[in-house]
Parts: C-alpha cells; structure tokens; sequence
C-alpha cells in the first residue's frame, strides 16, 4: 500500500485499479459531492505546482458558461521526468476515467490531450484506447449518463514552455506557444475563452484510483499536506533508475537508499528547473511544503563536475526561452555566458556576484515559470558547492 521500490509497472497502485468502477461513482454524484471527493483526499496536481485540485475544479464549476474544457497536459518536456509516459503507455484508461470524472465535476462536453511531441508514437494505442472507451459508451453523446463528453488527442511539436499551462492552451488554439497574462486564469478564460481546467496526467490517474479505493485512502498516506503517493522519474549515478512510486514526504537519503544512491554528494529536485540538494540537506522531505517536485530526480554522484551540470541546464533554457519577455532571453543567456567564463578562468567574484543577481531578478521578473525557475539550479550550486565554484573564479579580473 506504501509504493513499489522497482520499475515495474505490474506493482504500480494503478496496476490493481479498475478505472471503471471509480468512473462508475463518479456518474452517480451530483458536480458538487464530485468535487468534494477530491476536496476530502487532499489531491494536489501532480506536474509539479500542487495547486489543490479540488480549488481549481471548483473555481471552474462555478463559472456560467455552456462550453467548458477538460485538458490533460502530456507534454512531459521537463529533462529527467519520464514518469507521465508510463501511464500513458500502461494505464491510460485510468487518465481518461480520470478526465471523465472532472467534466462531471464541472459540467464540461469536450476534453483534450495535449501529447507532447516526442510521443508519436503513443498517439495511435492512446487513439484506440479511445475508440474502445466510446464502443462501451463511456465516452462520446450518449457517454457516462448523459454527460457527452468525448476526449481527443493533440500533439505538441517539442517546445518546453508548452507545459506552462497558458502557453498549452495558445498551441491547442493553434498560436505560437506564448504564456498569457494572468488573471485571467484558465478556470474563466481558457481555450477560446472558455473555461478550462488543465491537470497533469497522473493527476487524473489518482483521481481515478481515489474513486475507487476513497479518499480516505488516499489522504492516509503521505503528510498532513502533501498525502497520497507519487511517482517518481529516477535517473543519473545510481544503481537503479526508472520509475518509481513512493508516498509523498519520503526523504532523499530514504529514495536514495531504495535506489542505491548512497554515496551521492547532490540531487536534482524537480528537473532542470528545480533545486540541486547537497548531502548536507539528504533528510529534507520530497513534499510540497518543502522541496516540490512533478517528479524527476537526478542523482549526481561524487565525480561530477557541478559547474558542468550547471552549464548543461543553462544551455537547454537558452534554448526553449520562447523570448517573449526580457528577463528570461536575456537573463538565460548571460547565465550560461558566465558560466562558460568560470569554465575558461575568466569571471571575476564581482561578475559572478552580479550573475547571482540577475537569477534573483529572473526569478522575480519573468512572466511565466520557465524563467522563474531556470535560474535555480545555478544559484542553488553556486550556493553549496562554493569550493567548485571559486576555485574557478578569475583573481586578476
């Protein structure tokens, strides 16, 4: 009941779940006692945020409007997560049931699956998946009681800032993936202007499993705050690495020896755009009163150059900056320009302070997550690993 410690998927929660017979309850409640289901587990999305899911079904019910959306966000781009293509691969019933029971909750007829670019290749089992779901008349007009909702898939082209909800939503309507402004928030004002609600994958893979085990189950696990379980994308200097399904609130030092992990000096929390961990820190929990994560977690082990990992983050953000605001075009490349001046000898302290700077500013600055977050694993390794840094730092500049 406390996750799987392997890879294999037949041992996942989801494996012993029949999405069916949650979807089933689900049809029977009125909106309301739907969402207060989700509201009793504590669910929080799963892409990495934890924004209470039950908040943001409600914020949408309540909006008066014919048309509203439903959009599942499969563009997993972050680098090192690859926990979303399990599900999709492996249990992608449980995430249209899951889909099926928030248009329920808040009276929505369409859905949509925004499949990320580098999956092409699921598109055709996800499409079937479908068929099969409308021929047993849980999808389609007549789907589900009444409800006609139907879901269908749309594919990403590779751009990071798409997982950024509001740029998602920009692609789905065929524009360059931008962010918007917010508010307004997708809940009023989403796809053309109607509202939409846009959850992770797994997200709507535990809502099935906690209609059908119950919210009690659910909540029981993890911490007060952040219950339930998790998957998680394990990769870099460790014995083992795939996808692993742990409660919320485990410790580093704890996944680490589950992977075997030990002798790691750093952790990659949350993906490139999350926080790197010294060794110092491994009791910290994996939550989202502390460190948040949609699931990846690197592990570099104690050869690794932290400049060089720095560096290699820093070029993907340069690239995937859509450049719409200065912040994060500028900003990326500067970062990544004194990082290589570190490498090659020729950055001063007073230049590297200023760097330092200029993340802070980036993260306050910039409109949307990518530029928020890009600068955090440059500040927090030159934050723990000053002997790496300074040994680089330029004395005649």
């Amino acid at each position: 009941e406390m996750g799987v410690e392997n890879t294999d998927p037949s041992k996942m929660t989801f494996s012993g779940v029949d999405g069916r017979i949650g979807l089933d309850r689900a049809m029977k409640m009125v909106p309301a006692a739907v969402i207060d289901v989700i509201g009793e587990s504590g669910l929080k999305g799963r892409g990495g945020a934890g924004f209470p899911t039950s908040l943001k079904w409600k914020l949408a019910a309540k909006v008066d409007d014919e048309l509203k959306y439903v959009v599942c966000n499969a563009d997993e781009g972050e680098p090192g997560t690859f926990k979303d293509r399990v599900i999709l691969s492996d249990f992608p019933d449980l995430m249209f049931a899951g889909m099926t029971i928030a248009a329920r909750a808040i009276g929505a007829s369409q859905g949509m699956v925004y499949l990320r670019g580098e999956y092409t290749y699921l598109r055709t089992r996800l499409e079937k998946t479908l068929e099969e779901r409308r021929r047993k008349g849980l999808l389609g007009s007549d789907a589900s009681g009444g409800l006609g909702f139907d879901i269908e898939i749309r594919m990403g082209a590779g751009a990071y800032v798409c997982g950024e909800e509001t740029a998602l939503i920009e692609s789905l309507e065929g524009q360059r993936g931008e962010p918007r402004n917010r508010p307004p928030f997708p809940v009023n004002t989403g796809f053309l202007g109607h509202p939409t609600i846009v959850n992770n994958v797994e997200t709507f893979a535990w809502v099935s499993c906690i209609f059908d085990k119950g919210a009690s189950w659910f909540r029981k696990i993890g911490t007060e705050t952040s219950t339930g379980l998790k998957l998680f994308s394990i990769s870099g200097d460790c014995r083992e690495q795939g996808v692993f399904e742990f409660p919320l609130g485990i410790s580093i030092r704890e996944l680490l020896e589950k992977v075997g992990g030990e002798d790691a000096k750093a952790v990659q929390v949350g993906g490139a755009a999350g926080y790197c961990i010294p060794a110092s820190e491994f009791d910290r929990a994996i939550a989202f009163e502390d460190l948040s994560t949609g699931g990846s977690i690197i592990v570099f082990g104690p050869e690794r150059d932290m400049l060089e990992v720095a560096r290699n983050f820093m070029e993907f953000f340069k690239d995937e900056s859509c450049g719409q605001c200065t912040p994060c075009r500028e900003g990326n490349a500067r970062l990544l320009e004194g990082i290589e001046m570190l490498e090659a000898g020729q950055c001063s302290m007073k230049y590297l302070r200023e760097l330092c700077n200029l993340g802070e500013t980036m993260q306050m600055a910039s409109k949307c997550g990518l530029g928020q977050s890009s600068p955090n694993a440059f500040l927090s390794i030159t934050d723990h690993f000053k002997d790496e840094i300074m040994g680089r730092v330029s004395v005649a500049c």
